[in-house]
């Protein structure tokens, strides 16, 4: 009990820091939130072409046009080159289409005339080619085994007017659960940080001199001793892992209600436990309160950075991901970003995710035998 008061007024005394990694996890992860909203509704979109045509509007000439103009919107620009350069330059056109003379003639009789294309350097110029390159190539196609004008004119738009049904495959809204990845990514940073910093501090405390001294020479076993700190930082880590989840229901809302929401929130609750761990551990090595910052920043932001908390793993050159396999965090934010995407939830599809867990399983172990051999070390007056 003497442990645990002395933990919380530690605990009291140093709020502030905690205050301030959990204001940074929530400004980005809000800000996070609202710049990648997404949504499952799809706009068509008609870009702008702008047609020179210069032979006679009959036959395929007449039905290329119209077929342009019904899938494309048509600006008024003059007819020249001046104007039609500027419009290109200031995007009022994505698209310029140039009909030579004789073009139907030539068309029907076989000698693949070329139509000439001019374009913006804007993305939507390059659907506005697709519409175009679309009708030629069908006609072509027609062109070489039917003759007759009229009929090859209506085998065209019965192909082109053919429309291909779009189903939605997925019930899962992966817009929100990327953003609630990124959440849990992001609070890896928040998380290590947070408890790095008040554990050490703790220990710092705890092995001055004079409160070791007593320490040791009390009947308190170093193992009975150890696991009360241990129980103390376990309690501050659940209540700040609680809190970031109920801030994660607000900020990323429904999400966090669905199967992959809960392994997200069960699988910060892991990697919690394993940060407690190695918190646990390195507050046993550190002996100077100077030094805790820096040991924030090497192992917070090295850990963030390196993992994919900060830049998405993907982005990442491979020797880091490499290097990164031996920091508890790749393997939490690498169960984040495959919860994210995961529709069917199976022995082959959880498998890396259990595996990921188990590491870290692992990985806390490893830390609180570390702890221990150190702790007793320590307890050796020299």
């Amino acid at each position: 009990m003497t442990v645990f008061k002395t933990f919380i007024q530690i605990l009291k005394k140093n709020k502030g820091i905690v205050i301030l990694y959990t204001v940074l996890l929530l400004v980005f992860g809000s800000l996070n939130m609202q710049n990648n909203q997404s949504s499952i509704i799809f706009e068509a979109y008609e870009p702008d072409i702008f047609i020179v045509n210069e032979d006679e509007e009959v036959g395929v000439t007449k039905d290329l046009i119209k077929y342009i103009k019904d899938h494309s919107k048509t600006p008024e620009i003059k007819n020249n080159e001046d104007a039609i350069n500027d419009a290109l330059f200031y995007e009022d056109v994505s698209l310029v289409v140039y009909i030579p003379k004789d073009y139907n003639k030539d068309f029907m009789d076989g000698k693949n005339p070329q139509i000439t294309i001019k374009k913006s350097q804007t993305y939507y110029s390059s659907l506005a080619e697709m519409i175009v390159q679309r009708y030629v190539k069908v006609a072509t196609i027609y062109q070489k085994s039917i003759k007759d004008e009229s009929l090859l004119i209506e085998k065209i738009n019965e192909t082109l007017g053919q429309n291909v049904e779009t189903n939605i495959t997925t019930q899962i809204d992966t817009g929100s659960l990327k953003r609630a990845a990124f959440y849990y990514d992001f609070a890896s940073y928040s998380f290590i940080a947070c408890l790095i910093y008040v554990i050490c501090l703790i220990f710092t405390t705890f092995n001055q001199v004079n409160v070791r001294k007593r320490t040791i020479i009390s009947s308190y076993n170093y193992k009975k001793y150890n696991r009360a700190l241990l129980l103390s930082n376990c309690l501050y880590s659940l209540v700040l892992w609680l809190f970031y989840v109920i801030m994660s229901f607000i900020i990323v809302g429904k999400a966090m209600v669905t199967i992959n929401g809960t392994i997200l929130i069960a699988n910060s609750l892991v990697f919690v436990i394993c940060s407690t761990c190695m918190s646990f551990f390195i507050g046993n090595l550190v002996k100077d309160k100077n030094a805790i910052t820096g040991i924030v920043n090497v192992v917070a932001i090295g850990s963030s950075f390196l993992c994919g908390a900060f830049v998405p793993a993907q982005w990442l050159p491979d020797f880091v991901k490499t290097i990164a396999h031996v920091l508890p965090a790749y393997y939490y934010i690498n169960t984040n970003d495959r919860v994210a995407l995961m529709e069917e939830f199976t022995w082959e599809t959880l498998t890396p995710v259990l595996i990921n867990t188990g590491i870290l399983i692992g990985f806390s172990i490893l830390f609180i035998i570390l702890a221990n051999i150190v702790s007793k070390k320590k307890r050796k007056i020299g």
